[in-house]
């Protein structure tokens, strides 16, 4: 008896299907990556400017590779303002290579004529019945039109 699934090269619309979901997964993970640096981002734009109001000669505390360190506001202050320039050029950066993925997932799926049905589409752009269906559908599955 033949094992299922074993020693089965895939065809090229499973290669296709494995490529299309790897580039929507770097484009998810360039995008969370995205999402935690602006908070890092906000809450360093916090900071600043709650210790530009203060004293530069009033402690703080500042935590350093897991270890809380006193220092002074003065001494503090212009590492948080270097880290956030640095922190401000990264999301640059982050967001153009989303701009990057998104235009090439976008050719991928022109390309390969792919079409991605639920877990994108709005309710609201479909007719009242499907809207229904798709409310309480998890996921999505994409389908690869050879012509």
């Amino acid at each position: 008896m033949e094992k299922l699934g074993r020693n089965k090269k895939p065809t090229e619309e499973e290669i296709i299907q494995s490529t299309f979901n790897a580039l929507r997964l770097e484009q998810r993970q360039l995008a969370t990556k995205l999402s935690e640096i602006e908070l890092d981002l906000n809450e360093h734009n916090v900071v600043i400017e709650t210790l530009n109001k203060l004293d530069g000669k009033r402690k703080c505390f500042r935590m350093i590779g897991g270890v809380l360190v006193e220092r002074q506001i003065s001494d503090v202050l212009p590492t948080l303002i270097k880290n956030r320039g640095e922190m401000s050029k990264i999301v640059k950066t982050l967001n153009e290579q989303l701009t990057k993925k998104g235009t090439e997932i976008n050719d991928f799926k022109t390309k390969h004529n792919i079409q991605v049905r639920g877990g994108f589409m709005e309710p609201t752009e479909m007719p009242d019945k499907q809207a229904e269906e798709k409310k309480t559908e998890q996921g999505s599955s994409v389908i690869v039109n050879n012509v």
